[in-house]
C-alpha cells in the first residue's frame, strides 16, 4: 500500500527513543523526511545517524514546556527540508505514584510539558499548515481508563484528548486532521520502567500480558507503523479520531 509519504517532512517531538523514534523510522522508510527534537544532542545525532542522515531526518534541541519549541521546530522543517506537513506530538510521560501522593509542583512540571505545551506546538502547527496537514498527539491508554500507579497521566491525558477532538471541530473546515494515538503496553524504555517499579518486572509483565487478549507486549516498530498511516494522505478521510494500539487491553468500545 502506498501510503503517499514521499518528500512529506513532518515533525516529531520527543523522538530520540521509543515510541517517537519507531514512528521516525516507519515514516522515512515511507519515503517521507522527518525534524526530531529532543533535550540532548548526543541522543538527537545518534538517532538522526539511524535514520539514514542529514538527507532523511535533522535533530533538534528543544523542551516542549519552552514556549519558544513550536516555532522553533516547524522553522527547522521548513529551513532544512523546504516543507512542513504535519508533526506528531509526544512527551516523556510524568513521574510516576497515586494521585494522593503528587505534589503540587509534580502537577504543575507535568501539566506545562504533557498538556500545554503540546497544545502549543499544536496551535503553531494549525496556523502554518494547509489543507492536508496533519496534527497527532500520543497520548495513552489512561485517556479511556485510568492505569495503577500513574496518578498525574490519569489525570491529564483525557483533558488532552478532548482538547485535540475540538481542535479536530475547528480544524477540520480548513482540511486539517487531527489524531491522537492511545498506546498501552508497548515494550519500550518507559514501560520497562514502569514494570520494575514494584521490585518484580518479570511478574509484572506476566500480569499485564494475562490482561491483553494477544498476551504479549506491543513492540515500537507496530506503533510506529499505526502512526505512519495516521499522519499519511493514506488515513486522509480520518480525523478526530483516538486509536487504541493496545492489543485489545482496553475493553471500551
Amino acid at each position: 500500500m502506498d501510503l503517499g509519504l514521499q518528500q512529506k517532512v513532518y515533525v516529531l517531538t520527543g523522538a530520540t527513543r521509543g515510541l517517537g523514534l519507531a514512528s521516525a523510522r516507519e515514516l522515512v522508510a515511507d519515503g517521507a523526511r522527518v525534524v526530531l527534537s529532543g533535550r540532548s544532542k548526543e541522543s538527537l545525532d545518534a538517532a538522526v545517524a539511524g535514520l539514514g542522515g542529514p538527507d532523511h531526518a535533522h535533530g533538534v534541541v528543544a523542551d516542549n514546556a519552552d514556549p519558544a519549541t513550536a516555532g522553533q521546530l516547524i522553522a527547522a522543517a521548513k529551513e532544512h527540508f523546504g516543507r512542513f506537513d504535519g508533526v506528531l506530538i509526544s512527551v516523556g510521560g510524568p513521574t510516576a505514584g497515586p494521585v494522593l501522593l503528587a505534589e503540587d509542583e509534580s502537577w504543575r512540571s507535568a501539566f506545562e510539558s504533557v498538556f500545554l505545551g503540546a497544545l502549543r506546538i499544536a496551535r503553531t502547527a494549525a496556523g502554518e499548515l494547509g489543507p492536508g496537514g496533519v496534527i497527532g498527539f500520543v497520548l495513552s491508554a489512561s485517556v479511556r481508563q485510568p492505569i495503577p500507579g500513574l496518578g498525574i497521566s490519569n489525570g491529564l491525558r483525557p483533558g488532552l484528548a478532548m482538547a485535540a477532538k475540538s481542535l479536530a471541530d475547528e480544524l477540520g473546515p480548513r482540511g486539517i486532521r487531527v489524531v491522537g494515538l492511545l498506546p498501552a503496553r508497548i515494550d519500550t524504555d518507559r514501560v520497562r520502567e514502569l514494570d520494575a517499579i514494584g521490585g518484580e518486572p518479570e511478574a509484572a509483565r506476566e500480569q499485564a500480558n494475562a490482561q491483553i487478549p494477544l498476551r504479549r507486549y506491543g513492540t515500537p516498530e507496530e506503533f510506529g507503523k499505526v502512526a505512519a498511516f495516521l499522519l499519511s494522505p493514506a488515513a486522509s478521510y480520518l480525523t478526530g479520531v483516538m486509536v487504541p494500539v493496545d492489543g485489545g487491553a482496553l475493553r471500551t468500545l
